[in-house]
């Protein structure tokens, strides 16, 4: 079985490699590598698996879910320029699917297994799937 809880943030980023060239990045990225970052309203989407305890009927506590995502994801990342306040976006470049990767690292340890896929909008059209290393 799989549940799946939905959370919202803010925030800003710069597409652009610390490691190249101003020209190169806008040759990759476009508009996305301007300094000056831009801001989306992303929505988060996770998705456990597993079988519904026979005690509580749930396959997860989920007002522990939620808390856990707005501890390890929300508090971290909203209203951020997550280039300049979110390691590890200091160092890496905080494309949609390295944010997903991120999230999942920062989730995983307290789902008890549980963590099926992260999905990661950044618009109504334009998402990411991500469901940890070699799935």
């Amino acid at each position: 079985m799989l549940i799946t809880r939905r959370v919202d943030f803010s925030a800003s980023h710069v597409c652009a490699s610390p490691a190249w060239s101003q020209e190169r990045n806008r040759a990759v990225y476009g508009a996305e590598a301007n300094p000056q970052g831009h801001g989306h309203n992303f929505i988060l989407e996770v998705t456990l698996a597993g079988e519904p305890d026979p005690a509580s009927g749930m396959v997860f506590d989920l007002k522990r879910l939620k808390e856990i995502l707005h501890r390890e994801v929300v508090e971290p990342f909203d209203h951020r320029f997550l280039n300049r306040e979110v390691p590890p976006f200091d160092r890496v470049t905080p494309t949609l699917e390295n944010m997903a990767v991120e999230i999942w690292r920062r989730l995983e340890p307290a789902l008890d297994g549980r963590l099926h896929a992260v999905r990661l909008y950044e618009h109504e059209d334009l998402y990411v799937d991500y469901f940890g290393e070699g799935r």
